[in-house]
């Protein structure tokens, strides 16, 4: 059975009611861009083009898709580390 000592229990319950008031934050603002007339096709055209893009520049050709895993593998190595001890 997980034993939770005072702090780290204290610390979950603070990090979850961040997230918790970040998400309700996030809902009530995509609400209100949804709202606005027009902006959310002008949002769906924005990320389709974007889609578009990416598709085309990364994921079409070999040479392109090598460098966009050596881009991902880079910034992996920088988040977590190496691996070596």
């Amino acid at each position: 059975m997980l034993q939770l000592g005072l702090k780290e229990m204290a610390t979950y319950v603070i990090y979850g009611t961040g997230a918790f008031f970040a998400g309700w934050v996030l809902s009530a603002v995509v609400s209100a861009i949804d709202s606005i007339p027009l902006l959310p096709r002008i949002l769906e055209m924005v990320g389709l083009g974007y889609t578009v893009w990416f598709s085309s520049r990364y994921l079409l050709f070999k040479d392109s898709r090598e460098e966009l895993f050596a881009k991902a593998y880079d910034l992996k190595t920088r988040i977590v580390g190496s691996g070596d001890a």
